[in-house]
């Protein structure tokens, strides 16, 4: 990670709302963000919270309608993605931002071939004849560990396993060469040992390509082999923003502290039982007017009430580049993540 660079992604005050019958849904309030060269930036959060949809409205991947993007600006390198019409958003789709969706087994399309799958963004966006784009393909399945690459790439999905159409899927968004790649909760329909594979193989790739990632998941304990940040998401709005060492010894946002103590412990130490969070997620149908963790919150007091808390920084670093909350309380000092 270059410590310092310009960010090569800078999400600045997204808003995105659904238009249904029943009303206005608001997925995402006023997120934002940056990812640096390198990086990789964790996106936590229960169902519901605004993780996915936040990062698809970064590439507009929505359907619109009913997905209306209100405000915000999503620079990647400079260049705001939202003011793009559809050609120039072809350019950066699938070339400049890679999307690894959650499910391997319906992202890929059934009826063609794995190799036309990974050829086809080669030919379209690098401008490579059938043979260079044929040696490329050939080259990324060999890249993500799929073995005998040249004879595969007449496969079909469904002659692949599933972490091995996961890693088809990788191959795909890494075609281009894109300057960030965004992976969707891609370990999600996987067995735990394919799934520490996929892991693996994110971690290796990384550090042969350095390129940007965002890693979207409910999993704390994935987050915290991979990490270099967490972006903690509830009521589709960021509540806690950290390194990824700074969140989980000194969280400072109730979700955040709740959520940790979700997590087993591999060592056997934890005394208490395992905890529930209790109550469910808010109903987005309109704009947060109070702190939408409120009704489950055990610190919640009348300002909770009546005002949505902004973010905050906690350590004296400008908000985003260290560790920031948006809280009203204030846990004690002497507080741990496991208090």
């Amino acid at each position: 990670m270059a410590d310092g660079a310009a960010p090569v992604l800078d999400v600045k005050g997204l808003k995105t709302v659904f238009r249904t019958r029943g009303g206005e849904v608001h997925a995402v309030n006023d997120v934002s963000f940056h990812l640096r060269p390198g990086e990789l930036l964790g996106v936590v959060g229960e169902s519901g919270s605004g993780k996915s949809v936040t990062m698809m409205s970064l590439i507009r991947l929505l359907p619109s309608p009913p997905a209306d993007i209100r405000s915000g600006e999503v620079l990647l390198n400079g260049q705001d993605i939202l003011k793009l019409d559809e050609d120039g958003l072809r350019k950066v789709r699938g070339a400049k931002v890679g999307f690894v969706f959650q499910d391997p087994m319906t992202s890929l399309n059934p009826v063609f071939t794995v190799g036309n799958q990974i050829m086809e963004p080669l030919r379209r966006h690098m401008g490579m004849n059938k043979q260079q784009a044929e040696a490329r393909a050939v080259e990324l399945l060999e890249l993500v560990g799929i073995p005998d690459a040249r004879r595969r790439l007449s496969s079909y999905p469904h002659q692949f396993s599933g972490g091995m159409r996961q890693r088809v899927m990788i191959a795909i968004a890494l075609a281009c060469d894109p300057d960030v790649l965004i992976a969707d909760e891609p370990t999600t329909a996987l067995d735990v040992t394919i799934q520490a594979q996929i892991l693996e193989l994110v971690k290796d790739l990384r550090q042969k390509l350095g390129m940007a990632i965002v890693w979207i998941t409910h999993d704390l304990g994935v987050i915290a082999g991979i990490a270099d940040r967490v972006m903690v998401m509830y009521g589709g709005q960021v509540v806690e923003q950290a390194p990824v060492k700074d969140l989980f010894g000194n969280p400072q946002h109730p979700y955040t502290r709740a959520l940790l103590k979700t997590i087993p412990a591999l060592t056997g130490e934890r005394e208490d039982r395992l905890q529930i969070i209790e109550g469910q997620p808010p109903i987005l149908g309109a704009a947060p007017s109070s702190c939408p963790f409120r009704a489950r919150c055990t610190h919640a007091f009348d300002r909770c009430e009546k005002e949505n808390p902004l973010r905050r920084a906690i350590d004296g670093l400008p908000l985003g580049h260290g560790h920031d909350v948006a809280c009203h309380w204030t846990p004690p000092s002497a507080e741990t993540a496991n208090a």
